[in-house]
């Protein structure tokens, strides 16, 4: 008898639990957020760490500023059914997505060609054969030198993926800045301990079916069927990610760009009001979360208010 109120008290709560989710949804639409039958509500994001390591094993090699690996438990909902395709991000980063979502075949594409430069090596096998050090006078020496590489063309080697790595974990906040001239500028970081990597050996292994190109979102070659996740950079005033910069215009261009593939399509940015105008009037689903800042210029950690948009899912 016990066993039957038992039973049938579950059975109430599964009822009480379904209702509630599907109340949730039906208010989410009503909001003009999306909220996908088979995404319900996903658990609190992991750490960054967990995520970032999650099924791989694997960290993601580099901090990264607007980092995505706290929004890995909302992609995976939407990435799950879709996994037979082909993911393609057009904006990289740090490849804490890639790195989660484990894709047998990816299009890893990012306007940095240093960046693009260090991930070629690590599925090439990249050996570390420079000290790594945590002092601020191997890190200027090593800026000098990744910038001179940079000013005679020699940028595209083993010795600038490197140093690009160790200028990223060792300079201020993990930040990547050129300047107009295209030169490094980063000035040295706070960290009192750094554990740099020694053995890229991992790496290899995760990135063998995975392409890896370096230039402007919009020469990436999509197929009908890809999966894209794109994260441009934050519509505020800091651009200098690349020499290029990334402006309003290049926003709107990325943002058309999108909206015109058939395949399924998934984006994050902040939510400034008129990143949520665009994405809008484009036709896309749109939902806020709040993003926590992992790295910030003026050490502000105040949780951002970020979109997560969705078409053709």
């Amino acid at each position: 008898m016990a066993g039957g109120k038992q039973a049938g008290l579950a059975l109430a709560l599964a009822t009480r639990n379904d209702a509630s989710r599907k109340k949730l949804a039906a208010q989410a639409n009503a909001e003009g957020r999306f909220a996908p039958a088979n995404m319900g509500a996903p658990a609190a994001p992991a750490s960054g760490e967990q995520a970032g390591r999650r099924r791989t094993g694997l960290r993601p090699p580099l901090k990264w500023a607007g980092g995505k690996r706290w929004i890995v438990p909302y992609l995976e909902e939407l990435w799950r059914p879709h996994r037979h395709r082909r993911l393609v991000e057009p904006m990289c980063g740090g490849l804490s997505v890639a790195l989660a979502l484990k894709p047998a075949r990816a299009l890893l594409n990012d306007i940095n060609p240093h960046l693009i430069n260090f991930y070629d090596y690590l599925k090439a096998g990249l050996t570390v054969s420079i000290e790594m050090v945590n002092r601020r006078d191997v890190y200027y020496r090593y800026r000098d030198r990744f910038n001179e590489l940079i000013a005679t063309g020699q940028a595209d080697g083993a010795e600038a993926a490197l140093l690009f790595y160790y200028l990223n974990r060792t300079g201020y906040n993990g930040l990547c800045r050129f300047n107009q001239k295209g030169r490094f500028n980063v000035p040295f970081g706070r960290y009192k301990r750094i554990a740099y990597v020694n053995d890229f050996t991992a790496y290899r292994a995760a990135f063998a079916a995975w392409e890896f190109t370096a230039r402007d979102f919009a020469q990436v070659g999509l197929k009908p069927g890809d999966f894209v996740y794109a994260d441009p950079p934050y519509d505020v005033e800091f651009t200098s990610y690349a020499k290029e910069g990334f402006h309003w215009k290049d926003q709107v261009r990325a943002a058309q760009w999108l909206a015109d593939h058939p395949g399924p399509v998934v984006l994050s940015n902040q939510a400034t009001e008129r990143i949520w105008k665009l994405y809008k009037a484009l036709g896309f689903s749109l939902r806020r979360l709040s993003a926590p800042r992992m790295i910030s210029c003026t050490g502000d950690r105040t949780p951002a208010q970020e979109v997560l948009a969705v078409k053709n899912l």
